[in-house]
């Protein structure tokens, strides 16, 4: 599924909300970690698409088909623009450069590709199968610390993430 996006910066806002509905048609709820990240890597390439290149862009979301077992969710926006992504080192003060810093940290892979005269920047996030009952997962014999631990995972589930 994909969505035509123009060079304007209110295309960003138009991009989430298209992405949110998709995500409900597929059964990732709203308030799942895994829509929650996508929407705000959403509207990091497309605002780079739309605010670096003053090109008009396509959106396009992969979704997984069920509910059940891990699958991959991807991203991609596609440009005319030739300028490759040039990730930036923004100062404290700064009020932009972070988006690839972001796409880097909260994606599980991302790239970019020439694509005839433009080019097409994706990411990827893992969504994780349900974790077990911590009970279930470490027998009857089970300690506090290996209980606790297992609930502060189940915290985060849904969600593949690497802590930088």
């Amino acid at each position: 599924m994909q969505l035509e996006v123009r060079p304007d910066p209110a295309e960003v806002g138009r991009a989430r909300r298209w992405a949110r509905s998709r995500l409900a048609g597929s059964g990732i709820e709203a308030d799942e970690p895994l829509a929650e990240t996508l929407i705000l890597l959403v509207s990091e390439l497309v605002t780079n698409a739309v605010v670096h290149t003053g090109c008009p862009a396509v959106l396009r979301l992969s979704l997984p088909g069920g509910t059940e077992g891990p699958a991959t969710v991807r991203l991609e926006v596609a440009d005319t623009s030739g300028r490759a992504p040039v990730p930036r080192c923004a100062d404290g003060e700064e009020t932009g450069g972070r988006g690839l810093a972001l796409v880097d940290g909260l994606a599980d892979r991302w790239g970019w590709s020439p694509e005839g005269a433009g080019k097409r920047i994706w990411c990827e996030l893992d969504r994780c199968t349900r974790p077990q009952d911590p009970a279930a997962a470490y027998g009857s014999g089970a300690t506090a610390s290996a209980t606790s631990t297992a609930s502060a995972a189940s915290a985060y589930e849904g969600l593949a993430f690497e802590v930088v």
